[in-house]
């Protein structure tokens, strides 16, 4: 008998950069998980090892030493002390978009590992997931969340909004790295995040659209300009907002209905793949 958990992709509704420490960026971010998700089944085995099996997306090509997944296996194991797991990933989040796949695939092993072997309080697993990526401790709870430093401070943020979003995905991603390196030699920048909460809080979308806002956006455009084309060609719609998601490259327009956003979606003629997403509520589990 398995387990199957559904990990969800990520927005950044915000994402300011508040220095750097210990030669990394810290930040500040407005996020919420969308309805898009990886699919991952996990069955026990009766020895250590932990084998990663992806699908779909090209994912089949992802290298085991760089694969999230089985780096987030591996370190359940050898932190717990339980035997091993045959995982299958199924792919349906877009790679290299900004939308937190790894992560996401990352932090839904670690679930489905505590679920499997019933072992892992809510902070233990923080604590591994912090050492996996700077998105995974969000993506363990998901929902609508501040996220600052490094990713290590999670705080939910409560709010009756249902976000909807058109998201287009050039094929082109970007290094995150070198798009945060181009970044520390920009001006520093305001930040948007809190303006984007008090708006997330009460309600209010089109101050939450005004607010949108990805410190990381001028330099993933100079490194993939066509970053710059699908934001430019959301706008046509009228959206209460665009934005860049991560560190690129997918961009995105929020809409406050489903029907508008399925009419841009229906309308789009533009250079890119799109598809619409709904914000989702943190998991329950």
């Amino acid at each position: 008998m398995g387990v199957h958990i559904k990990s969800y992709a990520k927005i950044n509704l915000t994402l300011d950069i508040t220095g750097v420490q210990g030669g990394y960026h810290t930040l500040e971010s407005l996020a919420c998980t969308i309805d898009v998700a990886d699919s991952i089944t996990l069955k026990k085995r009766k020895d250590g090892l932990v084998n990663v099996f992806m699908r779909g997306m090209g994912s089949e090509t992802i290298p085991p030493e760089l694969n999230n997944a089985k780096r987030a296996g591996d370190m359940f194991v050898r932190t717990f002390g339980t035997t091993g797991a045959d995982i299958t990933v199924y792919k349906n989040i877009p790679i290299g978009a900004g939308l937190g796949g790894s992560s996401a695939d990352a932090a839904g092993v670690l679930r489905g590992m505590s679920k499997l072997y019933k072992k892992g309080t809510p902070e233990e697993l923080s604590a591994l997931a912090a050492t996996l990526g700077s998105d995974v401790p969000y993506m363990l709870r998901g929902g609508f969340a501040r996220i600052s430093g490094r990713g290590e401070t999670v705080i939910p943020v409560s709010s009756v909004l249902k976000l909807f979003f058109l998201i287009a995905t050039p094929p082109q991603g970007v290094s995150t790295a070198e798009c945060y390196r181009r970044y520390g030699e920009r001006a520093a920048v305001p930040r948007a995040t809190f303006e984007a909460e008090r708006a997330l809080k009460k309600g209010d979308i089109y101050t939450l659209g005004r607010t949108l806002f990805n410190a990381l956006t001028p330099p993933a455009v100079s490194l993939n300009p066509q970053i710059e084309t699908a934001l430019n060609e959301l706008c046509a719609f009228f959206p209460v907002g665009v934005s860049m998601t991560g560190s690129g490259s997918a961009a995105y327009a929020l809409f406050d209905s489903p029907e508008l956003c399925a009419w841009a979606k229906s309308r789009y003629k533009g250079s890119f793949p799109c598809f619409t997403a709904k914000s989702v509520p943190a998991y329950k589990d």
